[in-house]
């Protein structure tokens, strides 16, 4: 027997604010969280523009010296997490720890760790290379500091496919509790790479917008959009069977009911660009779920400002939903307000799509101000919009080496 998946906590750092309430209250009101770096010195660099992380205090979360022993993505992830699990109520002394998952991947891993490391190697040699320099760098580690710091014994695993991680973590434990191998699961995303080397490589890749104003950089849809805009942070959900959930009076603030996820076989960086893949994994979503496009009443799009991933989406959207229907759906890229979290980006969006059902409004794409011809779905432009009759969303992801990931959610009614 197949089993109903709720959402029962959440966490979120992000370039809005460093929990949920303050993430969504950024979105609702369309603040922009994009601003110049304050890591490093941008003297040198073409791109002086990010959504780094503000006001956030790591020892609210561990101690000091654990602090200096992880990366930054892995203090975010770690953060998140924890907020998620206090969110549940969840007490571990009462579960069976080995019935509790944790699946919270970044696409990069440690970045700001691997740059630090290595200069410090070529300047005083290999002995100073730090002992924990593996531990930090390697990208399984946000899920293994919360599996450890909660305790739990399930499934540990960290999902890597560039930019869908976050989407792809969340829809494995969907799957794995659904089926029975978990009762519940803490999955999401997390990432720190707006650092030099993270900066300079992408720029170099030419993603990056060059736009010198951080609060209109990213413009997703938007026909004068010029590329993506780096973010940092973490997004975790605590996924959990239904039964378990109300067993121990958990608030519910939304359900999963399908996922999907295919692959382009198309170009290491491009999306497929008539987005047949993204659009199959969004058909596989609403499949899964058991509704047709009719009633999807909201998509949270990738949408992350560059030309050849917002004319594709756009072309998929249609695809999967028939060009009058997609019409009529309102879709939005949250990316406009906090850049683009990489492997956090679709756990965070799926926080952003689960509060949109829960408190029926949807968050528009702020920046949109040129219409572009190849981009003529409703994209909720400026201002975000009453829904309260929302009831099914879509939440896609779509990365680097053609991965596309799609989560399907039901607004929570209490049955």
């Amino acid at each position: 027997m197949e089993r109903r998946v709720v959402i029962t906590g959440m966490g979120a750092v992000t370039p809005l604010g460093s929990t949920v309430d303050s993430f969504w209250d950024g979105l609702k009101n369309g603040v922009c969280g994009i601003d110049y770096i304050k890591k490093f010195d941008t003297t040198d660099f073409k791109v002086k523009i990010a959504g780094e992380v503000k006001g956030f205090d790591p020892e609210q979360y561990m101690t000091k010296k654990d602090v200096k022993r992880n990366d930054l993505f892995a203090i975010y992830g770690l953060a998140a997490g924890v907020q998620a699990f206090e969110d549940s109520g969840m007490d571990m002394e009462k579960e069976d720890a080995d019935r509790i998952g944790v699946i919270v991947g970044s696409g990069v891993g440690g970045l700001m760790t691997m740059e630090e490391q290595v200069r410090r190697m070529d300047a005083k040699g290999p002995s100073r290379v730090s002992p924990m320099f593996i531990t930090m760098t390697i990208g399984n580690m946000a899920a293994g500091n919360i599996a450890i710091r909660i305790g739990a014994k399930g499934v540990c695993e960290n999902i890597v496919t560039a930019c869908a991680t976050g989407t792809n973590c969340i829809g494995r434990a969907f799957r794995d509790i659904k089926h029975g191998y978990l009762d519940a699961c803490l999955a999401g995303g997390a990432e720190g790479s707006i650092c030099e080397i993270g900066v300079a490589g992408f720029t170099n890749l030419t993603a990056l917008s060059t736009e010198e104003d951080p609060k209109k950089a990213c413009k997703p849809f938007d026909k004068e959009r010029n590329g993506f805009v780096m973010g940092d942070g973490s997004g975790v959900l605590v996924l959990e069977e239904l039964e378990h959930a109300l067993a121990r009076g958990a608030k519910i603030y939304g359900e999963v009911v399908g996922y999907g996820a295919t692959g382009d076989a198309y170009h290491v960086t491009l999306p497929d660009p008539d987005g047949a893949g993204a659009a199959k994994a969004m058909k596989l979503a609403m499949e899964e779920a058991g509704i047709t496009p009719e009633q999807v009443d909201y998509i949270n799009a990738h949408g992350t400002s560059t030309h050849a991933n917002d004319c594709g989406e756009t072309r998929a959207i249609k695809s999967a939903m028939g060009e009058d229907v997609a019409k009529g759906i309102p879709v939005s890229s949250t990316k406009s307000m906090t850049g683009h979290l990489l492997g956090a980006a679709g756990a965070i969006e799926a926080i952003a799509t689960v509060k949109a059902l829960e408190e029926g409004f949807l968050p528009p794409t702020i920046n949109y101000h040129v219409p572009d011809e190849e981009c003529d779905l409703d994209y909720i432009p400026n201002e975000g919009r009453e829904a309260k009759d929302a009831m099914y969303a879509l939440s896609n992801s779509l990365g680097f080496g053609g991965h596309n990931g799609v989560l399907c959610f039901k607004k929570w009614t209490g049955k």
